[in-house]
């Protein structure tokens, strides 16, 4: 064999190699980065989740909202990039408890009874006005001391959590898309799509209670979003009950 012979082959046999290595590298790098996708979605390979639907409350019949119909999509493409399953399910035969599969529950208390369930159990200190009538706190979020008003179409809230019970590792969360409007929880999704991993160094597998806010959806749909505060304590916070009316004066 002659020596340019010889030199070709282990040209070869070199190239060989190092692509073998670059694929061995990515393969494992894209398995560690699905197993923390998964880790922090609580979605391992073929588990089964939950994806609670709310209604529409500007319809009498049982309707979704076609922002709501948008954030489900986004979740179910999220369940699926794991290799997991997911059940759909209305507000209101959602009969079962949690912890023992991720669940991801969409819409506000005033079109979702099991959002009511939820934050009644694990936030206590957010009050969302649900008064159907017109008025500058319609719809507004009391978080604490803090209370957050919106404007439809320009400023707008959503809270984005991911909310765990008890202390067993194989405790599946919960995450809450809690807006103002159907397009705030759009948001709210699509924010965890495009956040998860920022997230998932942050917080790990705590709980965490975000206030996000959508700008200007009127225009921009629900694609600005900007991050208002980390509420967590105060979310978890049970709020001071509020002063009895009519009490007896002391003579």
């Amino acid at each position: 064999m002659s020596d340019d012979v010889r030199n070709l082959v282990l040209g070869v046999v070199a190239a060989g190699i190092s692509a073998a290595l670059g694929w061995l590298a990515r393969t494992y790098l894209w398995k560690r980065k699905l197993r923390r996708k998964q880790t922090f979605f609580g979605l391992p390979e073929n588990s089964e989740s939950l994806l609670v639907v709310n209604r529409d409350p500007a319809t009498a019949e049982p309707a979704v909202h076609r922002f709501d119909l948008f954030a489900l999509l986004e979740l179910s493409a999220l369940v699926k990039d794991c290799g997991a399953h997911v059940q759909v399910v209305t507000q209101d035969a959602a009969h079962q408890g949690f912890g023992e599969r991720t669940e991801f529950c969409v819409g506000g208390p005033g079109s979702n009874r099991r959002m009511v369930a939820h934050m009644a159990a694990m936030l206590p200190g957010v009050r969302v006005n649900v008064d159907p009538e017109p008025g500058p706190d319609r719809g507004a979020f009391q978080i604490g001391s803090e209370r957050y008003r919106m404007e439809p179409g320009v400023t707008e809230y959503v809270l984005l959590a991911r909310l765990t019970a008890g202390e067993r590792r194989d405790t599946r969360p919960v995450f809450l898309f809690c807006g103002q409007r159907a397009i705030t929880n759009q948001a709210a999704t699509r924010y965890l799509a495009r956040n998860h991993e920022r997230l998932a160094r942050k917080h790990g597998s705590h709980s965490f209670v975000l206030l996000l806010k959508v700008i200007n959806s009127q225009a921009y749909g629900p694609d600005v979003t900007e991050l208002v505060a980390d509420v967590t304590r105060a979310a978890q916070t049970a709020l001071p009950a509020p002063a009895p009316r009519g009490g007896h004066r002391a003579d």
